[in-house]
C-alpha cells in the first residue's frame, strides 16, 4: 500500500469530515458556504452523506472547504 504524502485528504473518512465542518460552522453558516439542501433543509450527518457519496461536485466542495479551513500539516 502506497502512502500519499501530499494528498491531505488520505486517510480522513467522508464522515469526520462533514462532522469537523459542523462542529467548526454550524449547520446555518455550512449551508450559507455551500448551497445544498442537505445541510439547509433538516440536516443530519447521515442525510448529508447520502448526498454527498452520490455527488461528485458536492463533495469536492465540501472537501476543498474542509482542506482550507480545518487541514492542519503535521510534519514528520
Amino acid at each position: 500500500m502506497s502512502t500519499q504524502p501530499n494528498n491531505p485528504l488520505h486517510g480522513i473518512k467522508l464522515a469526520q469530515i462533514v462532522e469537523d465542518l459542523v462542529e467548526k460552522f454550524g449547520w446555518d453558516e455550512l449551508g450559507d458556504r455551500i448551497r445544498i439542501n442537505s445541510f439547509n433543509t433538516n440536516p443530519t450527518i447521515k442525510s448529508s452523506l447520502k448526498f454527498l457519496r452520490r455527488t461528485q461536485w458536492a463533495r469536492d466542495k465540501v472537501e476543498a472547504l474542509w482542506v482550507e479551513t480545518c487541514y492542519t500539516k503535521v510534519d514528520d
